[in-house]
């Protein structure tokens, strides 16, 4: 071990780790005072590290907002040791790696995972950020229009609007009210006016505040920790020291002038929320008490007596969440947030005076410990069984938290609890009064009552003063009978121990039952050996989808199924026994997940609540304008989502559009809708997988008791074979180019999306387009996103739906969509001959790294079933997929790869089949029409006399002309179950 560059270290042992956490840990504290964290996992398939700096966008300098995320953006684009700009991702790239870094308020981070083989070369390009990095001045001019697109990118978004208004409404002169993403006015067009230089800013921002005793590394490998430590030690402790003080903020960022007021504001979906905050005392060195969980515990509860109970029988609200948030060192958020029905809109102020009186009951208890009892034991159980993560997730999480915990306790701090403090939780529902809070209601209806604007993000808004009268009132609120603490949990797993093992346990799920009603898969667990399990059932529904009408009706009977189980389903969800009920084009999709102790008893309880369902006028009134809303809010998603989905609803079969289904939301009634349902329940088939801690036999009663109870209480019968619909991909002909155009109000960007199809699933192609995608995305970000600088968002992607699949290009732009359609033939045209230049190491670097990611093993038990359940529901059982794959990915060479890409992508290519999405902004002065071209980079030649694309002007008419794609064969087939 480099004993040499530490001067605390901190063994395994002594750091206080989960029982099923099988990896090993050492956290030592280096001579230049960076905090390492290193973890030894022998069976991992990716390594990987995360750099937390204790410096984020609230020190950006006052005069340059944005200056700590274009540094983070900076560090990526040359190093003095890897001066090539690209050198750090594509390593990464043909390692089977990824990478990225976050700029929060007062952090940074940056991350990335590779082969487990290729830790040493990552880790030696990634240390170069805080050795040497370039910060040339071509990178630096066109980097600036990368967070402009950055920033462009997210202001229709409703969320990144309203906490910059928060923000904004408080003190203009402390550090939390700073603009921390920047744009091109901040980085570039102000600085400029003003004689600012600002490559000199960000040197000079990286030399202040890049230092090594305010940053916190976790590195995560499959080698031992001694050669963990010799491997990462020395290159860390060679990050310089500046001895920077890691920032603490006295002052509250609201003053007296700033709380008692009240916002209007006017979002870009159709929204109705009201969120009521405080401003706390950072509770952080609390951590084991944690006396904001056992508020929000409460106050987010949703069982009788909870405020979520009261408000919703009202019909003010469809949920409530409460959260005590992060500020930055030194204050911290307690906040409220409702979401409104349109009758809790007009009533506001009530509900306001039932949240005090809540808060009021609180208060009068004057034991909770049995509460904080029972959080600590549920905290205990997750902990004892806490599922293992992707080693990414892992070690960007932990950076963040060696920041916040003795390093001792940096994987337990945040888990458990170990001390009662009924004081501190006293003096947290102290502060939670109508006296310091601010308050913010959201919703279209205020816009003829606005009066201001937002200068980052231009929310419009109204600012006002809460009257004493009403803030006396609050404070004077008394007691409601109806509020009450929640009972004990019933649904606390008291079992934890193994079934019998299966004798000759097969390797993959199994068929255990197919009748005319049912198919059901069964696998135990032999990996993870958790007290778990997941239950996986797709109800299938010839009546779901046959027009737009039913496909509402299912929906809508899902939401409103959900809400009426909620007061039950809390308390299991807190006990670690969650559901999920959502529709699905052939009918519904239930998942029940977790602790398999109490989980027959949960699944009964929901299929006992789904064939008594009743629909409520009031709830029914309530979801419809929700789930209507929430149709006529598609258009604002952003642009390069809206054009995935227009390829989507082109290549599909049939797929019912949001404005058709919006459009007959009109005829949904109470009565349609209970009409619906015994009908939709009549005729059914269900697929089902029963994967974890489970015996064969209690999977067989499992789905005998979910049969029967359908049976036996809706007289539900199986459907016709000929009703078990899958709906197929549309056949584009060879030599195609259709465009699809499609306008956009809300956002200000273009996108363009270019789906090239590539034929019927196989193994080899499937490895062959897996493998030229790998090879292209890359230089396809390189060049589309860094050189050229066409947008922010610029993906290369392999699409699969019903057995077809093909590649896809897509990018979100301030051009023309037509110019990026162009630019995107020219890297195409271009990478004909980078893939003839292709040398065989490389290209077999990129066939490695995909055997890595097909054999990377999955993590816990819920992905492993997620991983099974996408053969069942795609009706492929191929459950032997990578194996099959990997030995494919050993057999292809780099003139197989050619040949596919001439055959089905290149320029002229027989079977090329081609179909783009443009989204247009509805104001094209939006849109910038220069061709512009950063820096005089050499722009790639667009290919000569490209054919003109077949403009599809009606969805329904492209469908008629085009055929068909058979369905994938099954790779088991079923009609043989095995009892």
């Amino acid at each position: 071990m480099a004993n040499q560059y530490v001067v605390q270290t901190f063994e395994h042992d002594v750091i206080i780790h989960s029982d099923s956490d099988k990896r090993l840990y050492r956290a030592v504290v280096l001579q230049n005072g960076m905090k390492v964290l290193l973890i030894s996992d022998p069976d991992t398939d990716k390594s990987s590290a995360s750099l937390d700096l204790c410096i984020g966008s609230m020190k950006d300098p006052k005069e340059i907002p944005g200056l700590a995320h274009f540094c983070e953006h900076m560090l990526f684009l040359g190093t003095e040791k890897y001066t090539e700009e690209n050198a750090y991702t594509a390593f990464l790239r043909q390692h089977g790696g990824t990478c990225n870094a976050c700029t929060r308020r007062e952090s940074t981070n940056y991350y990335f995972d590779v082969s487990s083989e290729n830790l040493s070369g990552a880790l030696d390009r990634f240390a170069q950020f805080f050795l040497c990095p370039l910060f040339t001045q071509s990178a630096t001019e066109r980097e600036i229009n990368a967070v402009n697109s950055e920033n462009d990118k997210n202001l229709k978004l409703d969320a990144w609007r309203i906490q910059m208004l928060k923000q904004s409404l408080g003190n203009p002169m402390h550090e939390y009210s700073n603009f921390g993403t920047g744009n091109r006015d901040t980085l570039c067009t102000i600085p400029m006016s003003k004689g600012i230089n600002i490559r000199d800013e960000v040197i000079k921002f990286y030399s202040k505040f890049y230092s090594s005793n305010i940053m916190s590394l976790v590195v995560l490998g499959k080698e031992p920790l001694d050669e963990l430590s010799d491997l990462v030690l020395p290159l860390f402790s060679l990050v310089e020291n500046k001895s920077v003080e890691i920032p603490f903020w006295t002052g509250e960022p609201y003053g007296p002038d700033h709380i008692k007021k009240i916002f209007y504001a006017i979002p870009v979906k159709d929204l109705r929320i009201l969120i009521v905050s405080w401003t706390v005392p950072d509770m952080s060195e609390f951590y084991a008490s944690n006396p904001g969980n056992i508020l929000e515990h409460l106050i987010e509860h949703e069982g009788n007596g909870s405020l979520s109970s009261e408000l919703k029988k009202e019909g003010w609200i469809t949920f409530l969440t409460g959260d005590l948030l992060d500020g930055a060192k030194g204050f911290m958020f307690f906040e409220i947030q409702f979401s409104l029905s349109e009758e809790g809109l007009e009533n506001v102020d009530n509900i306001l005076q039932k949240l005090f009186q809540y808060i009021k009951m609180l208060r009068k208890e004057e034991n909770m410990e049995w509460v904080f009892k029972e959080c600590q034991q549920l905290a205990y159980i997750n902990f004892k069984y806490m599922d293992n993560n992707k080693p990414l997730i892992w070690t960007v999480a932990l950076a963040r938290r060696m920041q916040k915990y003795p390093l001792p306790e940096v994987v337990s701090g945040p888990c458990l609890l170990t001390e009662y403090r009924p004081d501190l939780v006293s003096m947290l529902l102290s502060k939670i009064v109508p006296e310091t809070m601010r308050v913010g209601v959201i919703s279209k209806k205020f816009e003829d009552v606005v009066d201001q604007k937002e200068k980052w993000y231009g929310t419009d808004f109204r600012l006002e003063d809460i009257p004493d009268g009403k803030v006396q009132k609050w404070k004077d609120c008394g007691l409601c009978e109806h509020f009450y603490l929640p009972p004990a949990n019933e649904f606390i797993p008291t079992s934890f121990e193994l079934v019998p093992k299966e004798s000759n346990c097969p390797q993959a799920p199994e068929l255990i039952k197919d009748d005319k009603m049912a198919r059901l898969w069964f696998k135990q667990d032999e990996t993870f050996l958790q007290p778990k399990a997941c239950l996986s059932f797709a109800i299938s529904s010839p009546l779901s989808y046959t027009d737009p009408l039913n496909f509402n009706h299912t929906c809508l009977f899902v939401n409103l199924l959900n809400d009426s189980l909620t007061e039950y389903a809390y308390n299991a969800q807190l006990a670690g026994l969650s559901y999920e009920l959502q529709e699905t084009i052939y009918g519904a999709k239930l998942e029940v997940t977790g602790f398999n102790d109490k989980m027959p008893i949960f699944l009964r309880k929901i299929m006992e609540h789904l064939i008594d369902f009743k629909v409520d006028q009031q709830k029914f009134e309530m979801f419809k304008d929700k789930y209507t809303r929430e149709l006529k809010n598609f258009s604002a998603i952003e642009p390069f989502r809206y054009s995935g989905y227009y390829v989507n609803t082109l290549m599909a079969e049939v797929r019912w559009t949001k404005e058709e289904l919006y459009k007959s939301t009109q005829d949904m009634t109470v009565h349609t809708l209970q009409e619906f349902i015994p009908y939709f329940l009549s005729k059914l088939f269900i697929d089902a997988l029963v994967y974890g801690n489970v015996t064969k036999q209690g999977a067989i009663e499992i789905m005998n008791m979910v049969e029967g109870i359908l049976t036996e209480n809706c007289g539900t019968k199986a459907i016709l074979p000929s009703q078990y619909k899958r709906y197929k991909e549309v056949q584009l002909i060879d030599g195609c180019h259709y465009l699809y155009k499609k306008e956009n109000s809300v956002h200000k960007s273009s996108a363009v999306c270019i789906y090239f199809q590539c034929g019927i699933e196989d193994t080899l192609p499937n490895i062959l387009l897996e493998t030229l995608v790998h090879i292209l995305s890359e230089p396809c970000f390189n060049i589309l996103r860094t050189r050229e600088q066409l947008g922010y968002i610029v993906h290369c992607w392999v699409r699969r739906n019903s057995g077809v699949h093909g590649l896809v290009v897509t990018v979100q732009s301030d051009r023309q969509p037509q110019y990026v359609d162009d630019r995107v033939e020219a890297f195409l045209y271009h990478m004909n001959t980078f893939l003839q230049d292709l040398c065989d190491e490389d290209f077999n670097k990129h066939v490695n790294a995909l055997v890595t990611d097909k054999l990377e093993k999955t993590k816990n038990i819920y992905e492993q079933s997620d991983k099974y359940w996408s053969e069942i529901d795609s009706n492929t059982y191929n459950f032997n997929r990578d194996a099959i794959d990997v030995a494919c990915l050993r057999k292809i060479n780099k003139s197989d790869v050619i040949t596919f890409f001439q055959k089905f992508i290149a320029k002229g290519a027989p079977y090329r089949r081609k179909m783009s999405i443009h989204v247009v902004p509805s104001s094209a002065s939006d849109l910038n029409a220069e061709v512009l071209n950063p820096e005089n980079v050499e722009l790639l030649p667009v290919p000569p006399n490209l054919p003109k694309p077949c403009l599809v002007e009606d969805i329904a008419a492209f469908k008629r002309q085009t055929g068909l794609y058979p369905l994938p064969k099954p790779f088991v087939e079923t009609g043989q179950a095995k009892l």
